[in-house]
């Protein structure tokens, strides 16, 4: 290596540690910050609580914190009793506690306006959380209903009888939304696959951001042919190849076929000693869920079958559906 090459890379090796520690820096600040809001919502809530503030004393308190630290802000009428709402959601939520600071305040204040449930606020202060989201990110997984998708996909997975871990099962979704793509009216398979490709930072959002894309029209060679899969992922924490099938019709059964021969082949000449079996997934235009329990019923192959959508989901219908299927658990109870 020359000389002017090493000290490129020694250059480069300072450069990260600017950034690891900017990285940190904003991570205790955000911290620091989301503790002094649960600080403040604490205190007025107890205050509130007894009756000693009423709302004419928390006006009197931001214009008092706006004259004393003109430098803060968000410490409006509407800041402050947003506060409270932070403190008194999570105050006896020992599943998310340890998961506040680990999250933006924007985020925090999208969760809070939007979600409905604990549960839902639950499930989003997780992702979120997990995922890294940006608040234009979170915004996004808000409008295409992630929560009810990831809801109403476990109980399709409960439904299927299968021998494969549902913990394979709980990284897909029943259906993606890839409304990104801007796909014209009339469009093939390889026009989906390549609009896939192009906006491929976006699939990744939808898709889960666990999933490192390996490449578009893989080539695997069995016997004197070759084969190729539409697109192929790992999967970080799976530790696993996931071999993607893309469809422009409804799912069909002997689908199954041909995505049980990619994943043996991958497992047989691709596979890494220390990597799990490869997962399949077939992304359709449509499905009935009847003619997937009779086609996976049999099968032991990890495949899962997913259908897409071109355009945002109605939420509320999204939302419908879920309160039916709680509805239906409950009659059972």
């Amino acid at each position: 290596m020359n000389e002017k090459k090493n000290i490129e890379i020694q250059f480069y090796e300072v450069s990260q540690f600017i950034i690891k520690a900017k990285e940190n820096a904003y991570r205790n600040i955000n911290t620091e910050l989301i503790k002094l809001y649960w600080q403040i919502g604490k205190y007025i809530s107890k205050k509130s609580s007894n009756s000693e503030w009423g709302d004419s004393v928390v006006d009197k308190l931001s214009e008092f914190i706006q004259n004393k630290h003109p430098e803060m802000k968000g410490f409006g009428r509407r800041g402050l009793y947003r506060m409270k709402q932070f403190y008194d959601t999570y105050m006896r939520n020992e599943k998310v506690s340890s998961l506040l600071t680990q999250i933006t305040w924007t985020n925090h204040l999208i969760i809070l306006s939007k979600a409905k449930s604990i549960e839902e606020k639950e499930f989003y202060i997780l992702l979120a959380s997990k995922e890294k989201y940006a608040s234009r990110e979170l915004e996004r997984q808000f409008k295409s209903g992630y929560y009810e998708r990831f809801m109403l996909s476990n109980k399709i997975v409960s439904a299927v009888p299968t021998q494969i871990n549902k913990k394979i099962f709980s990284k897909f979704k029943d259906t993606y939304v890839m409304e990104f793509l801007q796909l014209p009216d009339i469009y093939e398979e390889k026009d989906l696959q390549k609009s896939i490709i192009r906006n491929m930072k976006k699939f990744i959002l939808e898709f889960g951001r666990d999933f490192t894309f390996v490449g578009e029209e893989y080539r695997v060679q069995v016997g004197n042919s070759d084969y190729y899969i539409d697109l192929l992922f790992y999967h970080r924490e799976l530790q696993c190849l996931v071999a993607v099938e893309l469809k422009t019709i409804d799912f069909q059964p002997e689908h199954i076929g041909k995505m049980n021969f990619y994943l043996e082949a991958l497992d047989r000449k691709y596979k890494k000693s220390y990597e799990n079996p490869s997962v399949g997934i077939i992304i359709c235009k449509g499905k009935d869920d009847e003619v997937v329990e009779f086609a996976l019923s049999r099968n032991i192959s990890p495949t899962m079958i997913a259908k897409y959508e071109t355009k945002l989901i109605d939420k509320k219908a999204l939302e419908y559906k879920l309160h039916e299927l709680y509805k239906s658990v409950s009659l059972l109870d």
